[in-house]
């Protein structure tokens, strides 16, 4: 497996050597992860829809509203990694 650079296999802090495994990263581009807390975001939002009296009876529709908006920052998220992601596979297929 080739890594592109030369990465060390030990590290020496104080008197303690850590070994480090030559693996790949699982998620290089980002996109799965955003994808997933966005669909959690939205998810908290609609679970939280039906106690909307609860929640402005105790003062907490602040709860609701910061579900909507991580929904929103993650759509905008999401848009920012796969623009990421091509365009890092399009410098790939020009070297």
């Amino acid at each position: 497996m080739d890594l592109g650079d030369e990465q060390p296999t030990t590290h020496e802090i104080g008197n303690r050597t850590y070994i480090v495994a030559q693996v790949e990263p699982l998620d290089v581009d980002g996109v799965r992860t955003t994808e997933v807390g966005t669909a959690l975001w939205l998810v908290g939002f609609l679970a939280l829809l039906p106690f909307w009296g609860t929640l402005q009876d105790n003062g907490r529709t602040w709860w609701l509203w910061t579900c909507l908006a991580g929904f929103g920052l993650g759509l905008c998220g999401l848009e920012y990694c796969r623009r990421r992601r091509k365009e890092r596979a399009a410098q790939r297929g020009t070297r």
